[in-house]
């Protein structure tokens, strides 16, 4: 039987990402441009590697009340059973219900943005989408109606390309994720240059508490951290995707059904829950 070389696959993976990423760091110097510019190489790859399921974009995550996100610099989200994605002046607009994943990307995951850390910075990002509201409904299921589903984790992380300062402590970096709670607590992230990250944490969710919205907010505000694992550099990209995938599939799995009425009552309309 033939085999072939999956560490060497792997490697070649590595290469491809990293070599794009340094052209960006290395020749776009107007700070919009190069943010533009790696945000736009993080969202090809993940487009080129990630299952069809799975859609991946810049944009702001909207709820049913009209509230909405910061602008993320990636969503990962379902193009299956979320029905609508607005698009409007280059924007995506994308109902938090069918959100999986939220990235700040960063050129170096030690710098600074609007005056705090760019961990923090991300975890603001993502508080402001987990906070939004997202329903959930019945649906059918192999010819039988299945009661509404909790809400899915909404996992969040940051994307860097380099970690400047000491590249042989994380003490900082792991200082500055521990700081991070409840809402704005960060799961995982990829250095490119330096490697990925993922943050495991104690704590379950209550099936105790029957409000669904409230048992999702409490899960988060009572998870605590056990440790943060660190890959090793030269699998950065690698270990980072495929601890997304992980996540995607084997700890998310698909999103709850969606409320329609929920979002036809912005337009003051009924829609009809049966035939």
């Amino acid at each position: 039987m033939n085999k072939i070389d999956l560490k060497s696959l792997f490697e070649g993976l590595q290469k491809q990402m990293i070599s794009q990423l340094s052209t960006n760091r290395d020749f776009i110097t107007h700070p919009g441009s190069k943010g533009d510019s790696l945000e736009n190489a993080w969202i090809e790859w993940l487009q080129k590697y990630l299952p069809n399921r799975y859609s991946v974009d810049k944009a702001i995550v909207i709820d049913s009340n009209g509230n909405t996100s910061q602008q993320i610099d990636i969503v990962i989200y379902d193009n299956w059973f979320t029905p609508f994605i607005f698009s409007q002046n280059g924007f995506h607009y994308i109902p938090a219900e069918g959100v999986y994943a939220i990235f700040e990307v960063k050129p170096d995951v030690s710098g600074s943005s609007e005056g705090v850390n760019n961990i923090e910075y991300a975890a603001e990002k993502i508080e402001s989408v987990r906070k939004l509201k997202r329903t959930t409904t019945s649906i059918i299921s192999v010819g039988q109606k299945q009661s509404p589903r909790g809400l899915t984790k909404i996992v969040g992380g940051i994307l860097t390309s380099t970690k400047s300062g000491s590249k042989t402590s994380n003490e900082t970096l792991k200082k500055h994720l521990k700081a991070q709670s409840g809402l704005k607590s960060i799961d995982f992230g990829c250095i490119a240059d330096y490697g990925s990250f993922f943050v495991d944490y104690k704590g379950e969710e209550n099936p105790d508490i029957t409000d669904i919205e409230n048992r999702y907010m409490d899960f988060y505000s009572k998870r605590i951290i056990k440790e943060i694992h660190f890959s090793k550099s030269e699998n950065s990209l690698v270990t980072f995707f495929l601890q997304l995938t992980r996540y995607l599939q084997q700890s998310i799995g698909t999103v709850a059904a969606i409320d329609l009425q929920a979002y036809s009552n912005a337009i003051d309309e009924e829609i009809d829950r049966e035939i």
